[in-house]
């Protein structure tokens, strides 16, 4: 990222911060009352008072170890089961109809099921979690694999590859962009449904306090949890989209097209494992 683009984030999150300061301070009160909003300096104190408290950094953890936890499951289970379903028909007559019945339902609305169904709160709030991220990962890696070009598996087949040769040289790092697209929405319907688990049901999170501070009337400890809820998403999905762009540097970049392309031309897209090289250009005579 060049230091222009850097500036203009930058530039883009402290005009939102004065705008903030600028309403709250003047006690704005037209269509949008802002009159019982804290403002930006009374949040960045209560902040900086809870920052230096066990509490938080203990509410902090648990909602890190359940995001965690319950995204990685999404991301084994959803891989596992979207590229079975694109590649085997009796798993996707098998599996297709029960996931599609149960994909519309909210990941919120498992709140019951998972205080019946698991013995702690603990549990069931990791359940929820990876029931949130489950069919995005599951939808997008499905999608990708059934979109592969079948050029790859039958010159792997010619070569005298293997099933798993094919599966794991050819379809997922083919689909490798696909699965972090949905990745990447899965992690931040995670960190949604993670705070209202443990709005409703948790004991400790950032979620339950922010609730707590709610219940008792304290915004600026809300806004403080509002803050670090949106914080840590931004760190989680910046790590998901880095990892997938590490993961896929195999892709052509648009900065450096392949010889015997056009900036405006797709290259080809090779899957990586084939031990393929670059095409190289075709040259007269």
């Amino acid at each position: 990222m060049t230091a222009r683009r850097r500036l203009l984030r930058l530039a883009s999150l402290a005009a939102a911060l004065v705008a903030w300061q600028l309403l709250t301070s003047l006690d704005v009160n037209l269509w949008l009352r802002f009159e019982q909003f804290p403002t930006v300096g009374e949040v960045a104190s209560t902040f900086a008072d809870r920052a230096t408290t066990g509490p938080y950094w203990q509410d902090l953890g648990f909602s890190l170890r359940r995001i965690v936890t319950g995204f990685a499951l999404a991301a084994v289970l959803g891989v596992a089961a979207g590229t079975a379903i694109a590649r085997s028909r009796l798993a996707a007559d098998l599996l297709g109809p029960l996931f599609e019945v149960l994909r519309p339902i909210p990941a919120i609305a498992l709140v019951p099921v998972a205080i019946l169904l698991f013995p702690s709160n603990e549990q069931g709030i990791v359940f929820i979690t990876c029931a949130a991220a489950f069919f995005p990962v599951l939808v997008s890696t499905r999608h990708a694999v059934s979109a592969l070009a079948p050029v790859w598996e039958e010159a792997v087949l010619t070569m005298g590859g293997s099933r798993g040769r094919i599966l794991f040289s050819v379809v997922l790092p083919g689909a490798l962009p696909g699965i972090f697209g949905g990745l990447s929405v899965g992690i931040g319907v995670s960190w949604i449904c993670v705070i209202s688990a443990e709005m409703i049901s948790g004991e400790y999170g950032v979620g339950y306090r922010t609730w707590q501070d709610y219940t008792v009337v304290d915004y600026r400890g809300v806004f403080v949890g509002m803050a670090t809820i949106g914080a840590l998403g931004w760190l989680t999905s910046t790590a998901v989209e880095r990892t997938g762009r590490h993961l896929t540097r195999w892709l052509p970049s648009r900065a450096a097209p392949l010889p015997g392309t056009s900036p405006r031309t797709p290259a080809p897209q090779t899957p990586a494992g084939l031990g393929f090289g670059r095409r190289r250009p075709v040259r007269d005579g």
